[in-house]
């Protein structure tokens, strides 16, 4: 992962250890995070079996209506 890739996720939201939506086999972290409003999509890369697929949360609406302040 690259530095551009979590600067708005905290290291310790990051996923970890996702199982494959294939085998099962569990991933590291995902190799891309992407941020939205309202969702976070993730896009996982298994290396027992090659399969890539993307996972998305969803934030509550009262989350999304009414974001923090200040960080």
């Amino acid at each position: 992962m690259t530095k551009e890739n979590v600067v708005k996720a905290h290291i310790g939201d990051i996923p970890r250890q996702n199982p494959c939506a294939q085998c099962g086999a569990p991933i590291p972290q995902p190799d891309w995070i992407e941020a939205g409003d309202g969702r976070i999509s993730y896009l996982w890369t298994c290396r027992a079996c090659n399969y890539r697929f993307e996972a998305v949360a969803i934030f509550d609406e009262g989350a999304v209506a009414h974001p923090p302040l200040a960080a």
